[in-house]
């Protein structure tokens, strides 16, 4: 071998040498810069609510949540509830408290629901015979449901599958509801 090819030689291999360092290292950097989170794409904030209005009785429900939409079926969320119940001259409640929520889309337009809640339940009752009455206790409801959905909007009916009669917090295990999600 000659000096003008052990020159080219060497030239070349810095050359390679080089551009090996500067790819493995422009390779590290590339691996070592974590990807955005597109966790907030998939939650959505939203709730339901309810009001339900007679001769002398009052039920307005405020039910705030956010869910995570898992993929385009299946969502899982949590929420709060607040409720203030009254028959004029008879009964008032305050109930209040926390609910987890699954949704299943099978298809675009039908949205299954199961929901498991727990509420504080305050009762006051007045009877002018006997004074009045105070009843507070803890209350846990798990729902099954199903509704029509439109876009962000789900109208539909759910059912408690542990009503108890007994426990005023509901007057009927069959519910309507209105959920709204952005």
């Amino acid at each position: 071998m000659g000096k003008n090819s052990v020159k080219i030689l060497s030239k070349t291999l810095t050359l390679l040498i080089l551009i090996g360092t500067f790819s493995k290292s422009y390779g590290q950097t590339q691996q070592d810069v974590k990807p955005k989170s597109d966790f907030w794409n998939h939650v959505q904030f939203g709730g339901g609510f309810g009001i339900g209005l007679g001769s002398g009785y009052t039920d307005v429900t405020l039910a705030p949540s956010a869910i995570y939409n898992l993929n385009d079926y299946i969502s899982i969320g949590a929420g709060l509830q607040g409720s203030i119940v009254s028959q004029k001259d008879f009964y008032s409640s305050a109930i209040y408290g926390v609910n987890v929520i699954t949704l299943f889309n099978p298809v675009e337009e039908v949205q299954l629901s199961i929901e498991l809640e727990q509420v504080r339940v305050n009762n006051t009752f007045r009877n002018p015979t006997t004074g009045t009455i105070k009843d507070n206790f803890w209350n846990t409801g798990l729902f099954v449901g199903a509704g029509y959905r439109m876009e962000n909007v789900t109208i539909g009916m759910r059912y408690n599958l542990l009503f108890n009669k007994d426990k005023n917090v509901y007057t009927d295990a069959v519910m309507p509801f209105i959920r709204v999600y952005f």
